[in-house]
């Protein structure tokens, strides 16, 4: 499943090769967030001619909800029903679950939970979180989790961590039982946890990488806590996550974010940051993030950025975008969206190529510092 293809000499930047039945994928790689089967505001045109994206990401727990496992059944996969026909991972909603405090119970057996559409209940347990995906027939699946917040006690975190593990061993237990329902391979990816506690955090690496998942996330970070305490975690952990299989740092995050994640050992991201972003005006670019709606681009009659390939930077004038954003129209939302998305896409595709020449360590520094910028 995983070629690791060369290791960067001054950092723990790797480069590597995922292959599933639709595709390969290119490592380091950015996964645009497709939750309920469509990346928001672009079209799936877009995503693959012009965005180049290598994979995606649905999510278990919405597409459970809508359209529901017998209406993805019928249209025989996630695959066919966005049609899509790259490579796509599927969470497994534990995130979805953890930001439900209010409405949710957890218990060994599962966790049970109020919808946000309906408040009708329902149980997501390690076994039906697996026959769900296969049902979805993602290429990578997650295993259930649970995501304790940043600021939960060492007690908490360190329970927590553990039932983690026993759902990860019954999530294998039941992958092993049930098979594809679609005639391509499912891979299942593991996910370590332990908070912001560096104790916590090597004995869950340690006992996920023992279970020997076909590759390695990184859960519980982004999750509030500060920056430092993230790279800190990130670094600890990628340290005991085999080197032999992709490490997937979950829900992060922003250019500079992924970029210091690469550089402590980390293969695959993914995030809302880029869409969500766009819909209310800022993007992304080399030199910093830009606020759209901002006056000063009012009268600003050339493109940001002439070198870029995107519709955004390249065919139209700030001034434009910027109207188009005050007038709220949807058209903004989606040439932003389209920029942002192919923005980190093109970081990661100068971030592999600067891992195959030797030059990562040299040149990440400096760019981590123009990507934090203000434009």
């Amino acid at each position: 499943m995983f070629t690791l293809l060369k290791s960067d000499n001054g950092s723990k930047a790797r480069l590597g090769l995922l292959t599933t039945d639709h595709g390969k994928i290119e490592t380091p790689i950015f996964m645009p967030v497709g939750t309920l089967a469509t990346v928001k505001a672009v079209h799936q045109r877009q995503l693959r001619d012009d965005i180049r994206a290598q994979i995606i990401l649905g999510n278990t727990y919405h597409l459970y909800l809508r359209p529901g496992n017998d209406i993805m059944a019928k249209a025989s996969g996630l695959h066919r029903f966005m049609k899509w026909d790259k490579p796509i991972l599927t969470d497994s909603g534990g995130y979805q679950v953890f930001s439900l405090a209010s409405n949710r119970k957890l218990e060994e057996r599962g966790a049970t939970f109020k919808s946000h559409i309906d408040g009708s209940l329902h149980q997501f347990t390690p076994e039906n979180v697996i026959q769900t995906q296969r049902i979805l027939g993602s290429d990578i699946m997650m295993v259930l989790d649970e995501c304790p917040p940043h600021d939960a006690t060492f007690d908490y975190a360190e329970k927590s961590m553990h039932l983690t593990h026993r759902w990860a061993q019954r999530c294998i237990d039941e992958l092993n039982a049930t098979q594809p329902h679609y005639g391509h391979q499912q891979f299942l990816f593991g996910i370590s946890q332990g908070c912001v506690y560096p104790e916590l955090r090597k004995a869950s690496a340690k006992a996920i990488n023992e279970m020997d998942f076909d590759g390695n996330a990184i859960g519980g970070l982004s999750v509030g806590e500060p920056i430092p305490v993230m790279y800190e975690m990130t670094d600890l952990v990628t340290d005991y996550l085999t080197a032999s299989k992709p490490r997937y740092l979950m829900g992060v995050g922003t250019p500079a974010n992924l970029v210091e994640g690469v550089a402590r050992g980390v293969d695959m991201f993914d995030c809302v940051m880029p869409t969500r972003n766009a819909r209310n005006g800022t993007i992304f670019t080399w030199n910093g993030k830009v606020n759209l709606r901002n006056a000063k681009w009012k009268t600003h009659f050339k493109p940001l950025d002439e070198s870029f390939e995107s519709d955004l930077c390249s065919k139209f004038d700030m001034s434009y975008i910027h109207h188009l954003f005050r007038c709220d129209e949807i058209l903004g939302m989606q040439l932003a969206s389209q920029h942002n998305l192919m923005f980190y896409l093109r970081l990661m595709e100068t971030v592999r190529e600067k891992i195959s020449d030797g030059s990562f360590s040299s040149w990440y520094p400096g760019v981590v510092k123009q990507l934090e910028q203000r434009v």
